[in-house]
């Protein structure tokens, strides 16, 4: 039997024409509108393939906790979501709360391309890979078994540590996810894991 895990990106937090922020673990906000659109189209797309999730995990930020909410209203209802501290966002050390133009004055757009590529840390940035690597294994290994599919709600800084903890990563191309985009991890009886698909949608 193969478990399915669907790992979402919360959506935006931002609207077109607002200064878009750095935000991380430090910083709570709200979904914006944009944010609920996506949130409202990621469960659509999540529903019109069919899945129906007997398990719903959350970052406890509002952000993917809201998104978690509205895919979990079409895709899994009734189901309790769960909040996992892990999927919390990673901590953007100096740049947290910062314009993201002052954060590539300060590292650079290449230290930003380098980070989206392939998760090199920029200077100053609070990330354990290695704890994050953990924290998903941690969750596929619960993961494996279960009878149906179950969907956990991250942000893009901790998503793609994901790649890291799977067996078979070949399909993802770059660890980045678009805000409300998806990756599906396939997880067989013996624990064996597979990135089927990744940064699907919005």
């Amino acid at each position: 039997m193969t478990t399915r895990l669907v790992i979402l990106r919360h959506g935006a937090t931002f609207d077109p024409g607002d200064e878009v922020l750095r935000i991380g673990a430090r910083t709570d906000l709200p979904l914006s509108a944009t944010g609920r659109a996506q949130a409202a189209a990621a469960a659509d797309r999540l529903a019109a393939i069919g899945f129906a999730f007997v398990r719903v995990y959350s970052s406890p930020l509002r952000r993917a906790i809201e998104t978690a909410e509205t895919v979990a209203a079409r895709c899994a209802p009734g189901v309790v979501i769960e909040k996992i501290p892990m999927l919390t966002e990673i901590d953007y050390g100096p740049d947290e709360g910062a314009p993201e133009t002052s954060v590539v004055d300060r590292i650079g757009a290449d230290a930003i391309a380098r980070w989206e590529a392939g998760a090199a840390i920029p200077p100053g940035w609070r990330v354990d890979p290695g704890a994050l690597t953990a924290g998903w294994r941690d969750i596929f290994d619960n993961a494996a078994g279960t009878r149906g599919p179950m969907l956990a709600v991250t942000s893009n800084g901790v998503a793609r540590f994901a790649l890291d903890a799977a067996d078979d990563a070949s399909s993802a191309p770059a660890r980045k996810l678009r805000t409300a985009a998806y990756g599906l991890v396939e997880i067989d009886a013996d624990g064996a894991t597979k990135i089927a698909e990744w940064n699907v949608g919005p």
